[in-house]
Order: structure tokens, then sequence, then C-alpha cells
């Protein structure tokens, strides 16, 4: 039985934009928490290519600048809110962050913001775990679609009120692997 499946319509950030936008990401990060441990807080799925470049960015600072030394730790949380639709709905937690996290720095890593919901959500939930500070990075926010208010620290790219898929986020769990960022047709 085959169904058809909407394709991506067009390149809206390029590979080349992303790297270059995370590589700027990594050196701000490493120049704010430098001489300090910080815990990257990965949100589980959609974040982790975006995760796993920030963090190798946030290294290659240091090397440019021998004199920061940011130790890193990672730790990742799962949360659902879209339930194979193009529109977010309730968030709810899968998994959650660990006990160390207790009198650390956290930089919770995002792929998109667009409601705030999840990020509200996530920062109240880590409050519970009394960290020393919280902060969030994200590699894509939609401000005209934030429905609380919503602090973001740092953001890769502010985008259109669009679907996209590419560079980790997906529809349905497709398009994960796409090396881009591409809005979706109309599913």
């Amino acid at each position: 039985m085959s169904t058809t499946k909407p394709l991506p319509e067009s390149v809206l950030i390029s590979e080349s934009c992303l790297r270059n936008r995370i590589r700027e990401l990594g050196a701000q990060i490493s120049t704010d928490y430098e001489n300090q441990e910080l815990v990257l807080l990965g949100v589980l799925r959609g974040s982790v290519l975006f995760f796993a470049d920030l963090a190798r960015a946030i290294f290659s600072a240091q090397l440019t600048d021998s004199g920061r030394d940011v130790r890193v730790r990672f730790e990742f949380v799962q949360l659902t809110s879209y339930h194979n639709g193009t529109k977010p709905s309730r968030v709810q937690l899968i998994r959650g962050g660990s006990d160390y996290l207790q009198q650390r720095h956290v930089l919770i890593v995002e792929d998109i913001v667009d409601t705030g919901h999840t990020v509200k959500f996530l920062r109240e939930h880590l409050r519970t775990l009394n960290p020393k500070t919280v902060k969030v990075c994200t590699l894509l926010d939609k401000p005209s679609q934030h429905q609380v208010p919503v602090a973001i620290d740092y953001i890769g790219f502010e985008i259109p009120d669009a679907f996209v898929v590419g560079y980790g986020l997906d529809y349905a769990q497709q398009y994960r692997n796409l090396p881009y960022i591409a809005r979706l047709e109309s599913p």
C-alpha cells in the first residue's frame, strides 16, 4: 500500500549557512562559558545533528583561543509535542534530565522554537533539579508563532511560519537526514 508523502519544496537554509552559523554560535558559547563546566542538554530527537555540530564548534573555538577552557558534559531529554502532525500540541516528558544538573550551568540545545511551550515546560522541569543557570540555544526560531514569552539566549536563524524539515527536523520521522533546512510541501 503506497501513500504519497509530502516532499521538501525548497531549501530555506543551506548546508554551508548552517555550518557557518553553528561555528559562530560555538565561538560565542565558548567565550561566555570560559573556564567553566557546561552541560549541553539536547532535546531529542530533532536537535541531535545540531547538538553534535555545536559541541564540536565549542571545542574548535577553544583550539583557536588556547586561553579558553570549557568543560562540556552531555545530557539528553526527550519530549514530544508534534505527535506526527505539523502543528504542536501538548508537551509531554518522555525521558528527563539527570540529578547531576544540580548546581551546574545548563544550556538547552533545541532544534526549533515555535510556540515556546516546549522551552517553558523544560525550564520548569529543570528548576526542580536546581541548576546554577539555564540558558537556551536554538537552531531555528519562529517568533511569529510564540504563544508564551520565551527567553532564547542563542539563536541560529529566525525563520518564517513554515513547516520545515532537515538537519534533524522531521515530518513523521522522515527527512531528518537532509543536510539543509527545507520547507515542506503541505502534507
